[in-house]
């Protein structure tokens, strides 16, 4: 397996669009045309040679002249919050980012593992279908969110959250799962359609805001308004099924295991019949 290290050389002022270092775009390049992509940097393009090194590992003498034969694991090193677009419409392969993200991580991610090894900005897994993004730190407002202009935001894959997430949190979110082990801001699920949240830590204000369908799991106890329905204590068996699904995860769920929960429903505002599960110690 090649692979690919982009390492950051200069400061960046703008944010640069970097939606073609992926292992699917770059498989059947040569060094040579990598390091002539043209990168959208502020209000200009600019070679991608100009803002990153470039290593391939096993080079031969003559490695800039020969394509890349299968899809290469990337590594971006000494990475900024003005990188953003990592990872943006991936199918295939892993990439590795050393530092923090900017916005748009997993953009459209449909296949492979990305694995942010800092923070992130907004937007993280925006408009998802497959795959899986760990992010090792915070991120941003919006994960799991939809583009604008779109009706529905992630529709498949798994997000793993070691820290905290900001407001919306699976905003709009159509299928697939998001574990957060730190907290989550305001109006975590907000207009749900379907899918999986879960959150370690504390939520903030208005969690399940017009939520269609969907569970959102919680440890903590949460301020939720006045249309979301308390259902009482109940004992569901099935969550012994979803903990297990956990296992195949680096992620603190693995030690959840209790079956009874304290159940809400709503947003009866929009005549929804998304379920908050609040475990019970």
């Amino acid at each position: 397996m090649t692979t690919l290290t982009f390492s950051l050389k200069k400061h960046l002022d703008f944010a640069v669009n970097c939606a073609a270092l992926t292992p699917n775009n770059l498989a059947e390049k040569t060094l040579a045309e990598i390091a002539g992509i043209l990168l959208v940097y502020g209000k200009q393009h600019i070679r991608l040679d100009a803002v990153f090194d470039v290593a391939q590992d096993n080079v031969s003498d003559n490695a800039s002249d020969s394509a890349i034969d299968n899809t290469p694991d990337v590594i971006v090193k000494h990475s900024s919050d003005k990188l953003d677009y990592l990872g943006a419409h991936l199918t295939a392969g892993r990439m590795d980012i050393e530092g923090d993200a900017g916005a748009f991580l997993g953009f459209n991610l449909k296949q492979g593992e990305i694995h942010c090894h800092g923070n992130s900005l907004a937007f993280a897994a925006c408009n998802m279908l497959g795959g899986l993004l760990h992010i090792h730190g915070n991120t941003g407002d919006f994960l799991g969110g939809a583009s604008a202009g779109l009706r529905k935001g992630m529709r498949g894959g798994t997000v793993l959250v070691t820290g905290d997430a900001g407001d919306r949190a699976g905003d709009q979110m159509r299928r697939g799962l998001i574990l957060i082990e730190g907290n989550a801001g305001d109006y975590c699920a907000s207009r749900m359609i379907a899918g999986t949240i879960g959150v370690l830590g504390h939520v903030g204000r208005y969690a399940g805001y017009n939520m269609k369908r969907g569970t959102l799991l919680l440890t903590q106890t949460p301020q939720l308004h006045a249309t979301i329905q308390d259902c009482g204590m109940h004992t569901l068996p099935f969550l012994s099924l979803m903990y297990q699904s956990f296992a195949q995860f680096d992620t603190k769920f693995t030690a959840l295991t209790s079956q009874r929960v304290q159940r809400f429903v709503g947003d009866a505002a929009c005549n929804g019949n998304g379920e908050i599960l609040l475990i019970a110690a």
